[in-house]
């Protein structure tokens, strides 16, 4: 059995490749301590390029979509990678992404969105308010981040479904390349606070199996990259 790659209306399931940007170069996330991440080794490009590693994800697991997280514009508060991005859209023709760049006022996304480099993610961590969610909508994908029990930004925004967008992102960083399976739990409560919409997990995958619990516990799809990287993750592969 293999695995539902497109996220259009009425697509059971979703795997959405993953890349993390740091300082113009692709890196290794685990565990979420970003500081500390490194430029990634990979079997699947010779160096890490984004375009070049967004090319070697894509031809081990080809998909529609591939979520990018731009570190410098999270952590430090910086203007989204645009060469970056632009860069990997000319690497993979057709291809869509969902950024995250520590969007937090409404200018910054409207700019984005004109650049047409990608939809943009609004992680809680970086919000002070619901506001910039609920003005965005369906324009934008939510992701609640959280790490260990901590729910990271504001609690209404973990709390109140009114706030969210049809697509959701149940972001748990201590899981990030940890290799200790997904958060079924967090899944589980996201779907109930949020019946209707799309929920998404991110952390934790380490092969065809949790794609299984999660499509089985509800998801609508998985951000997973170590176990592409490791090739634990292929096209074709199914539980």
């Amino acid at each position: 059995m293999s695995f539902v790659t497109d996220d259009g209306p009425g697509n059971p399931f979703a795997v959405i490749p993953v890349l993390d940007l740091r300082h113009g170069q692709v890196v290794r996330a685990r565990a979420g301590a970003r500081q500390s991440y490194a430029p990634i080794e990979t079997p699947l490009a010779k160096g890490s390029d984004p375009a070049d590693v967004a090319r070697g994800l894509l031809a081990a697991f080809p998909a529609p979509i591939l979520y990018v997280a731009d570190l410098d514009a999270i952590i430090d508060r910086s203007s989204p990678d645009r060469g970056a991005l632009a860069a990997i859209l000319r690497a993979c023709p057709g291809l869509r992404l969902w950024v995250d760049a520590g969007f937090t006022r409404a200018a910054d996304v409207d700019a984005f969105l004109a650049d047409g480099l990608g939809r943009p993610v609004i992680g809680s961590e970086s919000q002070p308010d619901a506001d910039l969610v609920a003005r965005l909508g369906e324009r934008a994908v939510l992701s609640l981040d959280s790490r260990g029990p901590e729910r990271l930004g504001p609690e209404s925004l973990h709390a109140e479904a009114r706030h969210w967008p049809p697509e959701v992102i149940v972001m748990t960083l201590a899981r990030v390349g940890a290799g200790s399976g997904p958060d079924l739990e967090g899944l589980a409560a996201a779907r109930a606070r949020g019946p209707g919409h799309r929920i998404y997990a991110a952390g934790g995958v380490r092969g065809p199996a949790d794609l299984a619990a999660l499509r089985r516990a509800g998801a609508a799809g998985a951000l997973v990259a170590s176990a592409i990287h490791d090739g634990h993750l292929r096209a074709g592969h199914g539980p």
